[in-house]
């Protein structure tokens, strides 16, 4: 299989609070990786420092066959090659859902507004939120911003989509209709790594899940084996918790 990201030996200090150490796994392309894991586990900050919103402390992101960590490493590039879509949806409020799908596009990827539209559209009917292009963020609901946040992300035609936990800012009755999305993405193939509280969305769309706990990563495997059998006493004792 053809790894995409290839995390090494990672370390993230904040002052003396080590929050992830020692972190080893990799993403494949075309796979579906769900992190797991309590509030504080470390999940976050391991999904912000593969796009480097944190800087590591230590050791390696293999993109490509490269460290990106090294001083020499253009980051804005590797930057451009990953989608991000954050809890908070973090839409331009001032602009329209179009205009919020094509920004990035003519600013960063130089695409003409004409071709930028055009790839826009074909995302926001992905989501289903073609028919809001006129619509400003704050007359969304929160699931259909989230959508929206999922096409602009798309819009950039990424290799890899980082998802940190997108639906925990939603009520309730919005989580389908993003779950719903995101498992359609799941299916056309798309390379995906995903921070979610959602066991069941986790249980079903998952290739590999890998269980955090304090920092480490105490267990991955395919969800059969994660869920149904887990080796780990941590894992079990997360499980029984979470799992209704």
């Amino acid at each position: 299989m053809e790894k995409v990201i290839d995390i090494q030996h990672l370390r993230k200090s904040f002052g003396s609070h080590e929050v992830l150490k020692d972190i080893n796994f990799s993403v494949n392309k075309g796979e579906v990786v769900c992190i797991i894991g309590s509030s504080g586990s470390g999940k976050s900050t391991l999904l912000r420092c593969v796009n480097l919103l944190e800087t590591p402390t230590g050791g390696k992101i293999i993109y490509n066959g490269e460290n990106i960590l090294d001083d020499n490493h253009d980051i804005y590039l590797y930057r451009r090659k990953l989608g991000m879509v954050f809890q908070q949806f973090n839409l331009f409020n001032n602009h329209n859902v179009l205009n919020n799908c094509v920004v990035g596009q003519v600013k960063v990827l130089k695409r003409s507004r004409e071709e930028a539209e055009k790839v826009a559209m074909k995302y926001l009917k992905v989501v289903g939120m073609d028919r809001y292009v006129n619509a400003k963020p704050k007359h969304l609901s929160g699931g259909q911003k989230q959508r929206v946040a999922i096409a602009r992300a798309l819009a950039m035609e990424p290799d890899v989509m980082l998802f940190d936990e997108p639906t925990s800012a939603l009520d309730p009755e919005m989580v389908g209709e993003v779950l719903k999305v995101m498992k359609e993405l799941a299916e056309s193939g798309l390379t995906m790594l995903i921070v979610t509280h959602e066991m069941e969305f986790a249980r079903e769309v998952s290739d590999r899940v890998v269980f955090m706990d304090k920092g480490v990563i105490a267990e991955e495997g395919p969800p059969e084996q994660i869920f149904n059998h887990p080796k780990e006493e941590r894992t079990r004792e997360f499980l029984k918790r979470t799992l209704k």
